[in-house]
């Protein structure tokens, strides 16, 4: 019954959250609020007992994501453009087709904590009982992230290192933009 009512408050504070950010005007505010939608996220994987994936939003979604959305904001100008409030139909489309082939999928996929679902069928079990005879490796986490999908891990290592040279390239960039402008002046 505790787990039901602290879900219920993360996702109503989730949702409250999400309602603000798109809401609120100033850049600033936002990247502070969208900080605090990354914890309140890292909570609910917490309760959902994923621990590592919490820990993961907590360091990177709250922490990295907004140290560089904050060092961003620094670099750029408050430049605000008037919009038009003409409606886009072909991106929304998109979305409404998109939202309802999810919402069709979603009757196929197992419950959460569904014993009877298929990764718990043949493929945890055989991690569970021979990781560390077939790996090595005395954590089973580290066991199945770093041996069985190795791959993902791999895949995951090269998203975050595009991100990380994506970001260089683009602090290298606006400061070499400022000293070509402190020469200009000079």
């Amino acid at each position: 019954m505790i787990d039901l009512i602290i879900d219920m408050v993360l996702l109503i504070f989730l949702i409250a959250m999400a309602i603000t950010i798109l809401r609120v005007a100033g850049m600033m505010a936002m990247a502070m609020l969208f900080g605090l939608y990354s914890l309140l996220m890292a909570g609910l994987f917490m309760v959902m007992d994923a621990p590592d994936v919490a820990f993961t939003e907590a360091a990177v979604g709250s922490g990295v994501s907004t140290v560089l959305m904050l060092v961003t904001l620094s670099l750029t100008k408050n430049r605000y453009e008037k919009t038009t409030a003409k409606i886009q139909w072909r991106p929304l489309l998109i979305v409404i087709l998109t939202g309802a082939a999810l919402l069709y999928g979603i009757h196929d996929i197992a419950l959460f904590g569904d014993p009877e679902a298929a990764a718990h069928q043949h493929v945890a079990d055989r991690y569970i009982a021979d990781g560390q005879k077939e790996t090595g490796v005395p954590n089973l986490v580290t066991a199945v992230l770093a041996s069985y999908r190795g791959f993902d891990t791999l895949g995951e290592v090269v998203v975050i290192f595009t991100a990380g040279v994506g970001v260089m390239m683009l602090l290298g960039r606006s400061r070499k933009a400022r000293n070509a402008k402190d020469e200009d002046v000079v």
